[in-house]
């Protein structure tokens, strides 16, 4: 996984759950609904970058 897509996957980890925190906290349901949102595509994107870095991971162990 490339540093920059760690970064921004983190970034994005960490802006959702602030949202999310927010929306709660005022009773804001559509702003803890982003932010909830926000998380969850920020996790599909890391595990993605996470299974490509494990694949390339497989092929240089058998160069």
């Amino acid at each position: 996984m490339g540093d920059n897509s760690k970064t921004h996957a983190k970034v994005d980890q960490a802006k959702g759950k602030v949202k999310e925190t927010i929306g709660h906290a005022v009773g804001n349901e559509r702003l803890e609904a982003e932010g909830r949102a926000e998380q969850a595509q920020a996790d599909a994107r890391q595990a993605g970058e996470k299974a490509k870095d494990a694949a390339k991971d497989i092929f240089h162990t058998h160069d």
